[in-house]
């Protein structure tokens, strides 16, 4: 079963290019990576095959990280337990992930899936999840139980791991360093969460705008990531949300953008984030990372 899921990267809306009218050399790439809407933006004399390349990546990246191929690296990690020779890039972000893990007092902890299995689940079949079902998938939470090495990864018993709330941003990166290579200096790349390299269009930078700004910003050689409590809901209710606090499945609605100087980690930072009470205890999360800020904290009661 798959779960449309609406980030709030609409949040952040490189999209539209603000205020900016395109030059015609301008190339622009829009598809989806990992189930959300992606776009890339250059004006390079090769942009369209060097775009084509990057696709190619974004497909082989999905084929590590994508919980709806069947035959994906981390959907053969949760069936069998464990993973024999991953790929660099699983063993990376598995490896940027811990360090979040860490840094967020484990608020970033992938392996809450058998707990989103179970909302999800009940959320489809418009019914309350089962009580023993979701203590039962609880039990199963704790990153720290995932063993991590070069030749195989191995989960602790019945866990299952999403990186759902990394792997957006990872991609990002991952195309950034293939646009670095064919020596493209001036790109948004946007896969939900986004990276900007060099200058947009007649700008020293690119024009973002943040949800609940009127003005766009600049960004020039930095990653931006936004997440919210309430991105996708699995409830009729709506009361539910997509991401889950390890030690509980409440969370207040709360919309937060995180900048980093890449965008898995600014994708794992403002994911975890949603789970803390309010700006200051962010700010004083994130001053553990070094190069990285609090763009826009948004937190409402229930």
């Amino acid at each position: 079963m798959q779960i449309n899921r609406r980030r709030f990267i609409s949040f952040v809306s490189a999209a539209c290019l603000t205020g900016v009218a395109s030059p015609v050399a301008a190339f622009r790439w829009q598809g989806v990576a990992l189930g959300a809407r992606a776009q890339i933006v250059l004006d390079h004399p090769e942009a369209e095959a060097i775009t084509r390349g990057a696709k190619a990546e974004i497909d082989r990246l999905e084929g590590i990280f994508s919980l709806y191929r069947a035959n994906s690296e981390i959907m053969r990690l949760n069936r069998d337990g464990w993973l024999d020779t991953p790929s660099f890039e699983m063993l990376e972000c598995l490896v940027l992930a811990r360090r979040v893990y860490g840094a967020t007092g484990g608020r970033f902890d992938p392996t809450v899936q058998p707990l989103w299995r179970v909302l999800a689940e009940a959320g489809a079949r418009g019914s309350a999840p089962d009580r023993h079902a979701i203590d039962v998938a609880r039990s199963l939470i704790g990153f720290d139980r995932v063993k991590i090495d070069t030749g195989r990864i191995t989960l602790g018993t019945g866990q299952a791991l999403t990186l759902n709330g990394i792997a957006q941003g990872f991609i990002a990166d991952k195309v950034a360093d293939l646009m670095r290579a064919r020596g493209v200096e001036d790109v948004l790349i946007d896969t939900g969460e986004i990276v900007a390299l060099g200058n947009g269009p007649e700008r020293a930078g690119w024009p973002v705008t943040i949800f609940g700004e009127d003005r766009a910003r600049l960004w020039q050689g930095r990653a931006l990531a936004s997440s919210a409590t309430l991105g996708t809901v699995m409830d009729a209710d709506g009361r539910q949300g997509h991401i889950l606090s390890p030690d509980g499945m409440a969370t207040l609605p709360a919309q937060v953008t995180v900048s980093a100087p890449s965008a898995g980690l600014a994708d794992a930072l403002s994911t975890a984030l949603c789970l803390v009470p309010d700006a200051q205890t962010a700010t004083k999360l994130l001053s553990l990372v070094k190069e990285v800020r609090l763009e826009r904290f948004i937190q409402t009661s229930t």
